[in-house]
């Protein structure tokens, strides 16, 4: 029993300091955006870099951590507009500008996720592929909000790989419409939402609720 408590004692301690230097990873993040360096990560941990790569593996390790860590919380913000006791244009609208705030709020760590560094000094980290590892952060999205239509909206036969072709299309709308316009801004947060909707309502201003569903 003592030796199960001393384990529990250590994987608690082992999460702990994870977090620890997930968040001073993030303080990196937001300052140096794409050109965070695991040097500097270490540094403002209060660390040297073998302990940090001791948690992580290495940088792919790290951005992982930290794109699980900040895709949890946008998933978590995009279901609560989508639960939103609103009509189904207004759960578009709102689901539509919570990824667009996201990503406004803190454009290094989207800059950082999405984005290789366009820094051609030479470094140990060069050639880091952030394309590897962001594709999946955006194939999960696409998933979660495809299971979210799967479970709410009437799309008739094949209703399940509809929903996940929706999911994954407006993900990657979103994506994309939301990479230029932060890089851009052609125009205000509010027009593009609207843009936006008006691009996805035909079909769905057609599909019907699934009976005893929550309504999309």
């Amino acid at each position: 029993m003592e030796t199960t408590r001393g384990a529990e004692r250590q994987r608690t301690a082992a999460e702990r300091r994870r977090r620890e230097l997930l968040e001073a990873a993030d303080r990196v993040v937001l300052r140096d955006g794409p050109k965070a360096s695991m040097n500097a990560i270490a540094a403002e941990a209060g660390i040297t870099k073998p302990i940090l790569y001791r948690h992580f593996g290495d940088k792919g390790g790290l951005y992982r951590a930290l794109g699980k860590r900040h895709t949890d919380a946008l998933l978590s913000a995009l279901r609560s507009a989508l639960d939103a006791p609103s009509d189904r244009r207004e759960r578009v609208e709102a689901t539509l500008d919570t990824y667009l705030a996201a990503i406004e709020a803190r454009p290094q760590v989207y800059r950082f996720l999405m984005h290789p560094s366009d820094d051609a000094a030479p470094s140990p980290e060069q050639g880091f592929d952030v394309g590897r590892h962001s594709a999946p952060l955006l194939r999960r999205l696409g998933e979660e909000l495809g299971k979210v239509i799967a479970e709410r909206v009437d799309l008739g036969p094949d209703s399940e790989q509809m929903a996940r072709i929706w999911g994954h299309g407006i993900v990657g709308m979103m994506h994309a419409a939301g990479d230029w316009w932060l890089g851009d801004r052609p125009c205000s947060r509010e027009q593009l939402v609207r843009s936006l909707a008006d691009l996805l309502w035909g079909r769905l201003a057609e599909a019907g609720d699934l009976p005893g569903g929550q309504g999309f």
